[in-house]
């Protein structure tokens, strides 16, 4: 049996310490997946090879080094590239990069099958190839992806997407969960469990929504939708009238909402009740306060409501969060 090839890249340029946790990661524990299934008498799966554009990649200002032991210009036929996290201020590929955004590109066309970790997704959406596609990534790397690649479905909720051979995942080290994923899909399942077992990784982990931070979306041009978003966030525990809010920036609702939703990716309703769930996550996790205090707090008198759109949020139930969060627990 042929071994199929898996291509760990390394860039030299816009990286991060996730960089390197990342290809080590994906290195270490692919390699404990072939010796698995050797112990198990086996054909290991992927033969394993990191490559880069340089003989020596450094990182965490030079304090580690990375020597990939090919050039990307000698693969000229892989299975599955890992592109590793780099840094979250984007905004165009370094020139050092534009030889791995080239060879990802022409990998895919040729079969190759693509994962991004984290950030990485920057390099792969700068491949084009996921216009029109499903995208996770760093729940604070959210709007500023979004202003650059508007053409790319995200959806910063789901700890991983797979569609169409290319798979991303969300922030820090959630890549660890993208690699379990990967194992299962080309190994078995048994593979999945053993190294989730041996590295301690919870297995079948599907969301990052309870841990990001609503910072508001402003990465975008439009002041007046600027001056909304400010309006919602000071009172945001009041009834706002949207056609009220919309006549006050001397603009029609549907033109205030058309803009709302280019500039923010959320409609102006969806954008109040994230900056409300935002202010009872931190209730949550840092008062003595019930449940039903902190519902009130943030605007809310159903509780049914108050329930559903924090668990659509969030993916938990404000008790579950409370749970989780909060060391000082009230019972209720």
């Amino acid at each position: 049996m042929i071994l199929k090839q898996l291509t760990i890249l390394v860039p030299d340029a816009q990286t991060g310490p996730n960089t390197i946790s990342c290809i080590v990661g994906a290195y270490h524990i692919f390699t404990s997946a072939n010796e698995y299934a050797k112990t198990n008498r086996k054909q290991p799966v992927f033969n394993i090879q990191l490559a880069g554009i340089s003989k020596q990649s450094g990182f965490v200002n030079g304090l580690l080094s990375v020597t990939p032991q090919v050039n990307i210009s000698s693969i000229h036929k892989t299975d599955l590239v890992i592109i590793p996290a780099i840094k979250g201020d984007f905004s165009r590929p370094d020139k050092k990069n534009l030889a791995l955004v080239s060879w990802i590109r022409e990998q895919y066309k040729a079969g190759a099958e693509l994962a991004s970790m984290c950030t990485g997704a920057y390099l792969l959406a700068s491949t084009g190839l996921l216009d029109n596609r499903i995208c996770s990534i760093h729940w604070n790397a959210v709007d500023n992806f979004r202003k650059l690649f508007p053409k790319v479905i995200i959806k910063a909720e789901k700890l991983i997407t797979d569609e169409d051979g290319i798979y991303t995942n969300g922030g820090g080290y959630s890549f660890l969960n993208l690699v379990l994923y990967l194992i299962e899909k080309f190994y078995d399942r048994q593979t999945a469990v053993y190294c989730s077992k041996i590295f301690q990784i919870d297995i079948d982990r599907q969301t990052q929504s309870d841990f990001a931070i609503f910072s508001g979306q402003k990465y975008h041009d439009d002041e007046m939708i600027k001056k909304a978003q400010e309006y919602i966030e000071h009172n945001f525990e009041e009834k706002i009238s949207f056609a009220d809010l919309s006549r006050k920036f001397a603009a029609s609702r549907r033109n205030f909402d058309r803009r709302f939703i280019k500039a923010t990716g959320n409609t102006p309703v969806e954008y109040w009740q994230r900056v409300k769930i935002e202010s009872a996550k931190k209730a949550l996790e840092s008062t003595r306060k019930t449940i039903s205090e902190v519902m009130y707090d943030a605007g809310y008198a159903d509780v049914k409501a108050f329930r559903e759109v924090f668990r659509k949020i969030t993916g938990l139930s404000p008790m579950e969060y409370k749970h989780k969060y909060n060391k000082e627990q009230v019972l209720e």
